[in-house]
């Protein structure tokens, strides 16, 4: 039904130009220039969401309401073929990635029965890069956006094999990104790559004997953990030819030398108290005419308040790469690991009771945290649940068939590289929390001491002048910073919270908890559960 929609009368096809146009018709213009938009459904449906085709796409945990979508499907699938020849739709056509051997081709369809769904187009354009011919190289990936679908049905329907995604019964534009990217993930593995939910930058920094080294990173975490922050952030190294360069912040397929490819042009951040001081790459992107806002509090003058959650926590704001300055890298790749002077791979959890701030950990401890996915839940997935602690393979809510066959091939990938690959663990959380179990629920009985994003921040710029004293950590047996310069440890020493009964309590049912979760994956390589 997908394939004829193009030469359908009901389907137009305006370029970006008319697009935009017609969409900020429906937006909030704001003191900055740009424009805000205000979706009905504020966060992705998580829930919703279920894959169809071969038992190698299948979800293996699904809930009931996810198993009753999918037994309705055959009548669903027929509904939206009768409307597809009745609303009006628009397409827009564009490409994830700016390499020759994966660049997946993107086309939106979208229904403008509500004409002001038009934005979701502009978002797209926005998001990914301006199409290119892939003479049949290329996947052709396509998603059919039915905003106006009946509340009581909404679903988002991904048809991995066949490279099409429905969304329909939400007008959240992260249903859109994701639908895509879910797409070129699974493809990319199809393909011997692997894809990632993580950000990639570049850091230059002059070694002990002045040299300049380039560094590649990869930053892991689930939505608000700090992956974006951390990925546009210039760590304090801005004299004597250090800096960072930004390539990613999202999304990136990992290739067997250590090289990774780039998705998209601008990136889906959060907005939520969002700093000139403390975030300055990012804010100045934000306040950019071409920035895109997402149920962000802009009020009758356009003054925007990033802080005023009264529509969401999980406003948003689509930045341009061309917007981050001096600080946006040339391409949106990097090159293989044996190309650079080292590889850092950054797992970041958010943990709040005995995880040590920083660890450095082996390959085999690197797969186990890609496999363990350790955060908290983010209201951009599920805002009731928000701020309780998740499990989710590679910090990756999008991944399609074996979790346990991504664990291997991240595994391989980064053993085959060890002497380039150096990976941590960042815990952007902090210590110290202690919570109680009451017939009202939990409450928070001594407070967290967070880390506060300058210190991570200092944390990450040791890391890469490898100015870290490290020491065996016995409760987890990871190495951890005995000195790190600009962070003052002490103030993260667990003693000073609990007493040595409550963190050798805490510690044991951590490790019971990680190794209960590992028993799911039983085709995972027997290393990697070990080191667990």
């Amino acid at each position: 039904m997908v394939d004829r929609l193009d030469g359908q009368p009901n389907v137009e096809h305006p370029r970006p130009q008319e697009i935009r146009r017609l969409a900020e018709q429906y937006g909030t213009r704001t003191k900055f220039g740009n424009y805000n938009f205000v979706s009905t459904v504020k966060n992705r449906s998580a829930g919703l969401t279920f894959y169809y085709g071969s038992p190698a796409v299948l979800q293996t945990r699904t809930s009931a309401r996810q198993k009753e979508l999918l037994k309705n499907l055959p009548r669903t699938l027929a509904e939206v073929e009768s409307y597809l020849n009745k609303a009006p739709f628009i397409c827009v056509e564009r490409t994830m990635g700016l390499n020759s051997e994966f660049s997946p081709r993107c086309s939106l369809y979208v229904s403008v029965h509500r004409e002001e769904m038009v934005r979701l187009a502009h978002m797209v354009s926005q998001t990914l890069f301006d199409p290119r011919p892939t003479n049949g190289r290329h996947p052709h990936f396509r998603l059919v956006y039915i905003p106006e679908w009946q509340e009581k049905d909404r679903q988002i329907v991904a048809l991995p094999e066949a490279g099409i995604t429905f969304v329909l019964g939400s007008d959240y534009y992260g249903e859109a990104k994701k639908g895509f990217l879910r797409m070129g993930m699974w493809h990319a593995k199809q393909r011997g790559m692997l894809g990632l939910h993580a950000g990639a930058k570049v850091i230059k920094v002059r070694d002990k004997k002045g040299k300049l080294r380039r560094l590649g990173m990869l930053l892991f975490g689930l939505t608000a953990t700090g992956k974006t922050t951390h990925t546009c952030h210039h760590h304090g190294l801005q004299d004597n030819g250090q800096g960072i360069e930004i390539l990613q912040d999202d999304v990136v397929f990992l290739q067997r030398d250590g090289g990774i490819l780039g998705t998209e042009k601008g990136f889906y951040i959060k907005t939520d108290s969002l700093d000139p001081q403390i975030q300055p790459i990012l804010y100045q992107a934000a306040t950019r005419p071409d920035a895109l806002f997402e149920n962000v509090m802009v009020d009758y003058k356009g003054d925007v308040d990033f802080a005023d959650e009264t529509l969401t926590g999980n406003g948003r704001c689509i930045i341009q790469r061309d917007d981050l300055g001096i600080h946006k890298s040339e391409g949106v790749d990097l090159p293989p690991a044996e190309e650079l002077d080292g590889l850092i791979v950054a797992f970041i959890t958010r943990r709040n009771t005995v995880v040590p701030i920083v660890s450095r950990i082996s390959p085999e401890q690197a797969a186990a945290a890609f496999m363990l996915g350790e955060s908290i839940e983010s209201s951009g997935s599920d805002p009731r649940r928000a701020g309780e602690s998740v499990r989710e393979v590679g910090t990756n809510p999008f991944i399609v068939g074996d979790e346990a066959e991504e664990g291997n091939i991240f595994y391989e990938i980064i053993k085959a590289h060890e002497g380039q690959i150096q990976c941590y663990l960042l815990n952007t959380g902090g210590v110290g929390e202690i919570r109680e179990e009451t017939p009202e629920g939990k409450i928070v009985k001594q407070k967290v001491r967070r880390i506060q994003i300058p210190e991570m921040a200092a944390i990450i710029r040791a890391i890469a002048l490898d100015a870290i004293e490290w020491r065996k950590d016995p409760a987890f047996g990871y190495e951890v910073p005995k000195s790190a310069p600009g962070v003052d440890l002490a103030e993260f020493e667990l003693k000073k919270f609990y007493s040595q009964e409550q963190i050798d309590e805490m510690v044991s049912k951590l490790r019971r908890e990680r190794q209960d979760y590992m028993t799911l994956f039983p085709r995972l390589d027997p290393a990697i559960v070990k080191t667990v």
